[in-house]
């Protein structure tokens, strides 16, 4: 198995990522991470940028660690804004925000978006 042997050649989300299209999710997924660490990526389907920041980070698995959702931008702007808003995060895209406990503990954008800031930045 290669280094790359994950990664979905549809260039769609990895399965194991959770959609985001709906405003009542946050909700959900600000209550899972009292639980649980959350991982929002924000993701522009037409950014070069943006598809190097997904294929970084969907390599490498670690939802036994936290959930990934996916949020699709584009097509979801309504879901971005209220993201923004209540995490208390300025938009960005690409953009990755950890959530853990209700609320955003470390979020990155652009080519800082890897797994090494993720891990970084898992409570223990």
């Amino acid at each position: 198995m290669g280094l790359f042997s994950n990664r979905n050649k549809s260039g769609q989300k990895p399965e194991h990522w959770i959609d985001l299209n709906t405003e009542s999710q946050l909700d959900e997924i600000l209550k899972a991470s009292m639980e649980k660490p959350q991982v929002i990526f924000k993701h522009s389907t037409t950014c070069g940028i943006s598809a190097s920041a997904k294929s970084r980070i969907e390599d490498d698995n670690l939802s036994g660690i936290l959930d990934f959702h996916y949020l699709d931008l584009l097509s979801y702007r309504n879901v971005s804004n209220l993201v923004a808003e209540n995490l208390g995060v300025i938009h960005q895209s690409p953009q990755l925000i950890i959530i853990n406990k209700g609320k955003a503990i470390a979020y990155e954008s652009h080519f800082a978006i890897n797994t090494d800031f993720i891990k970084s930045n898992i409570p223990v």
